[in-house]
C-alpha cells in the first residue's frame, strides 16, 4: 500500500507544476518567474521547514543555486567562450562550415548535426556546445541561416551523442556506478552505443528537417539595410584581376578597369560592406588603410590594453571634413584612427567614389581605440552611429584556442600523471575546475578584459540556474522524487515489458527535466534495479532505460547546462523548448523502449 506524499512533497510538486505552467503560458520575463519560485521557496521553508532542519537551513536551501558549481561552470564556460569570439579563434573552422552552409542551408545543417553527434561520444557535452555556439553565431551573422534555428538543433545532436556512450556524458558515468554498486555486471564503454545509433536514425531527420521550422526566427531585424563602403584595398602582392576576381568573398564590388597584371602595393578600388571588406582584406591578404597607422592602432592597443573598435560615424554640417577628400584630410596623423572606407547615402553606383569629396552626410567608418575615435569625433564635428563593435584580437586567437582545448582535455582525458608505480594514471578534473582554470587563463593573458565579462554572461540564465537547482534540491530533500519512485513501481507489475522500460524511462525524463540528470540517476537507478528484481527481468535493460531517460533533456530549458548556454545565444524562451524538444521525446522514449527490447530479447 502507497503511504500519501508527505505536505512538503505535495507543495514541492505543486510549485514545480506551477513554475512549468507560468513559464509555457509565457506571461512573464523568465527572471521574474524564477525570482518568485526562489522565493516562494525560501519564504515556505522558513516558516515550515523540512523534518530535522532549522528555517535559516530553507533560506541555504532556496538561495544555494547562486553559489552552486553548476552556475559557476555554466558562468566560466561563457566567458571561455567570449574569449573564442574576442580573438577570432575559431574563425577558420566557421569558414570553413560556412562554406558548406554557403553550398546548400540543408547541407550546412545536417553536416553540423552529424559533427556534433559524433563528437559528443568522446567529449563532454559541454566543451563541445560551447565550441560550437561562437561557429553558429557566425554562420547567423552571415545571413546563412538564423542561428535560432541551428543552435536547438545542434544543442539536442550533442545531446544524443552524449547519449551513446559510458563517458559521453558525467550522468552516463554516474548510473552505471551506481548500478556496479548494486551487483550488475560492469557495462563497458560501447555496450549500448548500437542501440543510440540505431536510434539516431529516427532523431536526426527530426532534428534536420522538423524541429527547425518549430523554432522562430529570432534573428533582430535590423534597422536598415548594411551600409555599402567605397575603399580601396593595397595589394599585399602581385597578381591579375582574374586571380583576384576568384578570391573575392561574395558582396563585393570590383571598380577595376584595367585587366592586365596588378603589382604589389596596388590600391584597388572595392565597395561593399564592412564584413565584405574585411573577408577581402584577410582573403587577398591586403589592407583597408596604410600600414603605418593600422600597426600604430595595434601597438597603441597592446600597451593601453584596450579593444580595438570598429565605428561608423556620420558627417555634420559643420564638420572641417566637408569639401575634402580623405586622402587630404589627415585623420590618421591627427587623431590615430584609420577610415576604412566610405558611404555616399543616395550617390552610390557602379563607379568609385572613395576618392571624392566628403559632404554632409556621408558616413565614414573608421577603427581605433575608443577615446582617440571619440576625440576624432568631438573635434570634426562627426556624429557617432549604433552599432560599434570590436575587432578580434587575432594575435590572441591561437592562445584563446588553447586555452579552450586544454579545458576540454583536462575534463576529458585528464591531466598527464604516473602513479608511484611508474604507470600511466591520468587527473581527471571535474568540469567545475578545469572551466574555472580557462576563464583565469583568459583573463590572465587578456584574451577577455575583465571589465568586458558583463557581455559574456546573461543575467536571465543566471536567475534561471538558481530557481532550477533549488526546485532540484526541494523535489530531492521533500521526498517527493522517492514518492513518486515508489508509486511507478507499484503499477509496472502487470505491464509488457516494452511499456515497463518506456514508463521508466518517461519517469526519469520528467526528473531530469524538472530537476537534475544527477538527482534522476541516484533515484532512478535504484528503482530500476529493484523493479527488474520483482518482475524477473534482467536488470541491464531497465538501467539503461534509467540512463536514455536522464540523457532526454530536451523539453525545457532547466534540464541541462547546455540548455541554458545557447537560450540568450538564440533568443530562446521556455515555450520554445517545450514546443521542439516535447516530440523529440516522445520519439526517442518509443525508439529505445522497442530497441531494448528487441535488444536483450525481453
Amino acid at each position: 500500500m502507497l503511504a500519501p506524499p508527505s505536505y512538503h512533497a505535495i507543495a514541492a510538486m505543486a510549485v514545480t507544476i506551477a513554475m512549468f505552467i507560468a513559464f509555457a503560458r509565457g506571461n512573464y520575463r523568465e527572471e521574474i518567474i524564477s525570482l518568485v519560485t526562489i522565493a516562494v521557496i525560501a519564504v515556505g521553508l522558513y516558516f515550515a521547514p523540512l523534518p530535522d532542519t532549522r528555517p535559516t537551513d530553507g533560506l541555504a536551501l532556496a538561495f544555494g543555486g547562486f553559489g552552486h558549481a553548476a552556475l559557476i561552470t555554466i558562468c566560466a564556460l561563457m566567458i571561455m567562450g567570449r574569449g573564442l569570439v574576442v580573438t577570432g579563434a575559431l574563425e577558420p573552422f566557421a569558414r570553413m562550415l560556412e562554406r558548406v552552409f554557403r553550398f546548400s542551408p540543408q547541407t550546412g545543417l545536417l553536416t553540423a548535426l552529424l559533427l556534433a553527434f559524433f563528437l559528443s561520444m568522446f567529449v563532454n557535452d559541454t566543451p563541445v556546445m560551447v565550441l560550437l555556439i561562437p561557429i553558429i553565431a557566425a554562420i547567423g551573422a552571415k545571413g546563412l541561416m538564423p542561428s535560432s534555428k541551428i543552435l536547438m538543433p545542434v544543442n539536442t545532436a550533442v545531446l544524443l551523442g552524449g547519449m551513446a556512450t559510458t563517458i559521453g556524458t558525467s550522468t552516463n558515468i554516474l548510473v552505471v556506478s551506481i548500478a556496479d554498486d548494486l551487483g550488475m555486471a560492469p557495462i563497458s564503454v560501447f555496450q549500448f552505443t548500437p542501440i543510440v545509433l540505431v536510434a539516431g536514425l529516427a532523431a536526426i531527420p527530426y532534428l534536420w528537417l522538423v524541429m527547425p521550422r518549430m523554432l522562430r526566427d529570432n534573428t533582430a531585424a535590423p534597422d536598415q539595410a548594411e551600409r555599402v563602403f567605397h575603399t580601396r584595398l593595397r595589394l599585399a602582392g602581385a597578381g591579375t584581376m582574374a586571380d583576384i576576381g576568384t578570391r573575392l568573398p561574395e558582396g563585393l564590388t570590383v571598380h577595376e578597369g584595367r585587366s592586365g597584371p596588378l603589382a604589389a602595393g596596388h590600391r584597388l578600388a572595392i565597395s561593399g560592406t564592412h564584413n565584405a571588406l574585411a573577408d577581402a582584406a584577410r582573403t587577398l591578404k591586403g589592407a583597408l588603410a596604410p600600414e603605418w597607422i593600422i600597426d600604430r592602432i595595434r601597438r597603441n592597443s597592446a600597451a593601453r590594453g584596450e579593444d580595438v573598435v570598429a565605428v561608423e560615424m556620420t558627417v555634420t554640417a559643420d564638420s572641417r571634413l566637408v569639401g575634402r577628400s580623405l586622402e587630404g584630410s589627415a585623420i590618421a596623423d591627427l587623431y590615430g584612427v584609420a577610415v576604412l572606407g566610405i558611404h555616399h547615402p543616395g550617390r552610390d553606383s557602379n563607379t568609385p567614389r572613395g576618392d571624392t569629396a566628403i559632404r554632409e552626410g556621408d558616413v565614414l567608418l573608421a577603427i581605433g581605440l575608443a577615446e582617440d575615435l571619440a576625440a576624432f569625433a568631438r573635434s570634426d564635428a562627426l556624429l557617432r552611429l549604433e552599432g560599434a563593435r570590436e575587432l578580434p584580437r587575432r594575435s590572441k586567437a591561437v592562445l584563446a584556442g588553447a586555452i579552450m582545448l586544454g579545458a576540454i582535455a583536462t575534463a576529458s582525458l585528464g591531466l598527464p600523471w604516473f602513479d608511484a608505480s611508474g604507470a600511466y594514471a591520468p587527473i581527471k578534473l571535474p568540469i567545475a575546475i578545469s572551466a574555472l582554470a580557462g576563464a583565469i587563463a583568459m583573463f590572465v593573458t587578456g584574451c577577455v578584459q575583465f571589465d568586458r565579462v558583463g557581455r559574456a554572461l546573461s543575467a536571465k540564465v543566471i536567475v534561471l540556474i538558481a530557481a532550477s537547482l533549488a526546485i532540484g534540491r526541494v523535489i530531492d530533500e521533500s521526498g517527493a522524487a522517492a514518492w513518486l519512485g515508489e508509486a511507478l513501481s507499484l503499477g509496472l507489475a502487470y505491464l509488457p515489458p516494452a511499456l515497463v522500460l518506456a514508463a521508466i524511462m518517461l519517469f526519469v525524463t520528467l526528473l531530469t527535466n524538472f530537476a537534475s540528470n544527477a538527482t534522476a540517476a541516484t533515484i532512478g537507478t535504484p528503482i530500476a534495479f529493484s523493479i527488474a528484481r520483482q518482475l524477473g527481468l534482467p536488470p541491464e535493460p531497465l538501467v539503461l532505460a534509467v540512463l536514455f531517460g536522464c540523457n532526454l533533456c530536451y523539453a525545457t530549458p532547466i534540464a541541462y547546462q547546455t540548455n541554458l548556454l545557447i537560450m540568450s545565444e538564440g533568443g530562446y524562451d521556455f515555450r520554445d523548448y517545450v514546443r521542439a524538444g516535447t516530440p523529440l521525446v516522445g520519439i526517442m522514449v518509443a525508439v529505445l523502449s522497442v530497441l531494448l527490447v528487441l535488444w536483450y530479447g525481453m
